[in-house]
């Protein structure tokens, strides 16, 4: 399954770092970003964690959300969210329901073997709940900059 722009984002409650649950119903009215990653901690997803959360003043000034969605459960989400002081909300979709209604689940390839994996993805939603711009095969650096220019629209 793929999303694009100009469709209805799908919808999602996931539980959240801090023990509560966020939900793309209420955020309606804001701008969201929604970003899908690896796995918490590692190199490129910490690079690209650190750079939304060194940009969160200027994307609040747009009135808009930031949410990090991967597989991770919350304990290690909250480790994660602790040990770079990321300041937005951090989710866990354990069981890949919204990672693959993004599309963002799909087949990988590394040193020849195939399997199945979080394509890093980024994807802008406007105030109406209408995907706004797409991301897909996302390559960090820039990444942050172009994400928040689509933003201020």
């Amino acid at each position: 399954m793929t999303v694009d722009a100009g469709q209805p984002a799908p919808d999602f409650s996931l539980p959240t770092a801090g023990g509560g649950t966020v939900s793309l119903a209420d955020l309606r009215g804001r701008k969201v970003i929604v970003y899908f990653y690896p796995k918490a901690d590692t190199p490129g997803c910490t690079k690209e964690s650190c750079g939304f959360n060194d940009a969160m003043p200027d994307f609040s000034a747009a009135d808009a959300a930031i949410i990090g969605i991967s597989k991770d459960p919350v304990a290690k989400l909250e480790k994660f969210r602790d040990k770079y002081g990321l300041g937005f909300t951090l989710a866990s979709d354990a069981d890949g329901d919204t990672v693959e209604r993004y599309g963002a689940w799909v087949e990988k390839s590394m040193y020849g073997k195939s399997y199945m994996g979080i394509d890093r993805s980024t994807f802008l939603i406007d105030e109406a709940g209408t995907l706004q711009q797409v991301w897909r095969k996302v390559k960090v650096p820039g990444h942050v900059a172009a994400v928040l220019a689509a933003a201020r629209g």
